[in-house]
């Protein structure tokens, strides 16, 4: 019929696949069957792992109150820890960062740059906690380092990405009124990338709260040890009080977080911000009743 298009309605089916897409995902489903079957999966195995898992709960409950004196002094030795590697990540990774944009530098400075991310990125901290502490010995000094690698690598990585993504309608204006290239950074990167950046900083903290206590168990300091020990003298009520403080301590840290966001990005002051009462995501205009 005239005046009738022969197209396929693609607004009525949003998600159709192509064969291509089908294929693929065939190919992944087929492969994850084959993996699953050559690493030793059975039914039985998960059921009498549900049986050992819901004994090991039971044995956690209630939690130990005692030894708070070496909880403490973990918990604080790892914030410590946390605080120390990301502050030094943060700052060792924004030059880096700048240097691998290659919208801002030439080929000469982003390679060595990014070349210097991707092996901070290579190695799981754990594994590069395990490498300090073989160079300078057990204790905290060996976390701060692992956990500040692992900083540059991932703020570094997302910083580049964020300079990169920039309008450089911002940037041509500023070096076309003849200023010098740190000013040029500070005018007009930079504002294009502070609310990314505080976010990413916000969350490398939080990240190292987390990884500090997997370095831990390798000594690297921290409360780590503190757990790992208490699972091998099978004190359960005491890992139990142990895993209940840091998922209170990563609340809190999110709590921070928005905080610091408020009055970082919004110009909100400490007082308002404890002053400010929940507000409805919805506001009817003035005039109009809902």
């Amino acid at each position: 019929m005239a005046g009738v298009s022969t197209q396929p309605d693609t607004q009525s089916r949003p998600f159709a696949l192509s064969w291509r897409a089908r294929l693929g995902w065939l190919v992944v489903l087929v492969y994850s069957i084959y993996a699953a079957s050559q690493l030793g999966f059975s039914w039985t195995r998960f059921e009498s792992g549900l049986e050992l898992g819901a004994r090991f709960l039971s044995r956690l409950f209630p939690p130990s109150l005692e030894r708070l004196n070496i909880l403490w002094q973990g918990i604080a030795e790892s914030l410590e820890i946390a605080v120390l590697a990301s502050t030094l990540g943060i700052l060792l990774a924004l030059p880096i960062s700048l240097l691998g944009a290659r919208n801002l530098m030439p080929a000469w400075a982003t390679w060595p740059s990014r070349a210097l991310v991707a092996l901070c990125r290579a190695l799981h901290p754990v594994i590069v906690a395990i490498i300090f502490v073989k160079a300078v010995g057990f204790g905290a000094l060996a976390g701060v380092l692992a956990l500040t690698v692992a900083s540059i690598g991932f703020i570094g990585k997302l910083f580049t990405e964020a300079i990169e993504e920039i309008s450089l309608k911002q940037v041509e204006a500023v070096r076309a009124s003849g200023a010098s290239f740190a000013n040029v950074i500070i005018f007009a990167v930079m504002p294009q990338v502070f609310a990314r950046f505080v976010g990413f900083s916000t969350y490398q903290l939080d990240s190292n709260l987390r990884n500090s206590t997997m370095v831990g168990i390798v000594g690297a300091g921290g409360i780590g040890g503190t757990l790992f020990s208490a699972f091998q003298r099978f004190d359960y009520d005491f890992v139990c009080t142990i895993l209940l403080t840091i998922i209170a301590i990563i609340m809190l840290g999110e709590l921070l977080a928005r905080m610091v966001r408020a009055i970082l990005l919004d110009n909100v002051s400490l007082g308002e911000l404890l002053r400010r009462k929940p507000q409805t995501q919805f506001r009817a205009p003035a005039g109009e009743d809902l």
